[in-house]
């Protein structure tokens, strides 16, 4: 049995994580710090938290004060990091918070971490951090993919503190011994994530009638990969990585942004043709008005230091932890679809 703590567990990926680990390992006890910003979401763990005796605390990994009080009360093994400001408009207009959060927040975690786990010689830990392709920068449409090799090149204020946390990490590893890994993963889709983000923003907007926002011409190409995929390859890094490496987690699976929106616009255009009920609940969107989800595609203005590519090779990941992808792009978009379709059924 093993005690973890999950920050940022209510989160889009934090909680299919916690998912995943209670369905995994039911007899591990989970801690949850959540600050439960706009992007966190204490629902999405009610079930863990009837059934798996998952625990629940609202907090934030800038309050050192709150971090001590949670260590001293619980015998941590691991720590499975994902708590961070994540969206790049945001950090854009808001610098500040990214830079307290991913850097100040990381680093209050790690400080005790190695009091609790260096100083005090507890064996068997784990400090697991997760991390973005972001770091690497950008890629050209021949460049090869980001390798944990690739150096950073961060271009934007949330992926320049991701970039910081990242060097924390490495640092309290080669400094003080403690037992690290990271994460750099590609674009994650599927359930219990924001509607800010691309995926999740057009089915809403599609299933209410709203424009579809596309920055600049549409090319700017992501590789994308299911959560549960991701779970699972922290699970094998946890188990099989090797203390003080990296490993770039991906799906091997590049769309461009437009081609994203276009594929998701005919997939729900299908669903609500095929589904009377799907029709009558959303009639303000296009297929209940004769026309189609593509025709609310618009342009915009494009963001400002907007990365053109990015590309993960996991090969390090395939080679030393035997990790492939469980979903192709067709059952994962499937299932995700069917989990926001669902949900909106609910409102």
């Amino acid at each position: 049995m093993k005690t973890l703590l999950v920050t940022g567990g209510a989160g889009f990926i934090g909680s299919n994580f916690c998912h995943y680990w209670a369905k995994q390992y039911p007899e591990d006890k989970v801690v949850v710090l959540d600050a439960l910003t706009y992007a966190g979401h204490q629902e999405y763990l009610s079930e863990l938290q009837a059934q798996a005796g998952l625990e629940f605390v609202h907090g934030d990994i800038r309050d050192y004060a709150l971090l001590e009080e949670l260590f001293a009360k619980y015998p941590f093994d691991h720590i499975v990091h994902f708590a961070a400001e994540s969206h790049v408009d945001r950090s854009i207009t808001g610098p500040d918070a990214f830079i307290e959060t991913n850097i100040i927040g990381t680093h209050n975690l790690l400080k005790l971490a190695k009091q609790y786990w260096i100083d005090q010689e507890k064996p068997g830990h784990r400090f697991h951090h997760v991390s973005t392709d972001e770091v690497y920068g950008s890629l050209e449409a021949d460049d090869p993919a980001f390798s944990e090799t690739t150096a950073f090149a961060p271009n934007s204020p949330y992926s320049a503190s991701k970039a910081a946390s990242d060097h924390l990490v490495r640092a309290y590893h080669h400094t003080y011994g403690l037992n690290v890994s990271t994460s750099n993963c590609s674009n994650n889709y599927g359930p219990r994530q924001d509607k800010e983000k691309l995926i999740p923003l057009i089915i809403h907007n599609i299933l209410h009638g709203k424009q579809l926002p596309i920055y600049g011409d549409g090319m700017n190409i992501r590789d994308w990969l299911y959560v549960d995929d991701h779970c699972y390859a922290i699970d094998l890094i946890l188990q099989k990585g090797n203390a003080g490496e990296v490993y770039n987690v991906g799906g091997e699976n590049e769309w461009a942004n437009l081609h994203i929106v276009e594929l998701i616009c005919d997939l729900i255009d299908k669903k609500l043709q095929d589904n009377p009920e799907y029709l009558a609940r959303f009639n303000s969107s296009p297929v209940a008005n004769g026309s189609k989800a593509r025709d609310l595609i618009s342009f915009v203005k494009d963001r400002a230091g907007h990365d053109r590519r990015y590309a993960i090779d996991p090969g390090k990941c395939h080679a030393e932890l035997n990790y492939h992808p469980k979903e192709t792009f067709e059952t994962g978009i499937a299932k995700t679809l069917d989990w926001y379709l669902t949900e909106a059924l609910k409102a």
